[in-house]
């Protein structure tokens, strides 16, 4: 018996890539590849001493695993090169607080949401 559950969100991931992804550079030192990729947030809650913890906002890419095959599961270091504005921004894979970079968006791990941080703009 076929699972519903799977094909749906197999037609969600596929329209997510078609209607809300846009085309970014990822970067593992010299290798590069163009994907499609979609935007997102993750807020963390990071204690910062003394019983107190502050709110930390991170940009998230939400990437389909088979785009990233060549390079494995994201690794800290790892960029991510986004045009906005005329620019191309740079953002690092990494997260706060000691907290995991990445982490699979779907329950059958078709989808990383990567998480990253503003490193550098460039020219475009």
């Amino acid at each position: 018996m076929p699972d519903l559950l799977e094909q749906s969100q197999e037609w969600l991931t596929s329209m997510n890539r078609l209607y809300r992804s846009r085309r970014v550079i990822y970067a593992r030192g010299a290798l590069e590849k163009e994907i499609p990729a979609s935007v997102g947030k993750t807020v963390f809650k990071v204690e910062t001493g003394y019983g107190l913890f502050e709110r930390v906002e991170a940009r998230d890419y939400l990437i389909e695993v088979a785009d990233l095959a060549q390079f494995g599961e994201p690794v800290r270091g790892d960029r991510v090169k986004d045009g906005l504005n005329g620019q191309v921004e740079i953002f690092e894979v990494m997260a706060p607080g000691g907290e995991a970079h990445f982490r699979y968006s779907d329950s059958y791990r078709k989808v990383f949401r990567i998480h990253v941080k503003h490193v550098g703009t460039q020219e475009s």
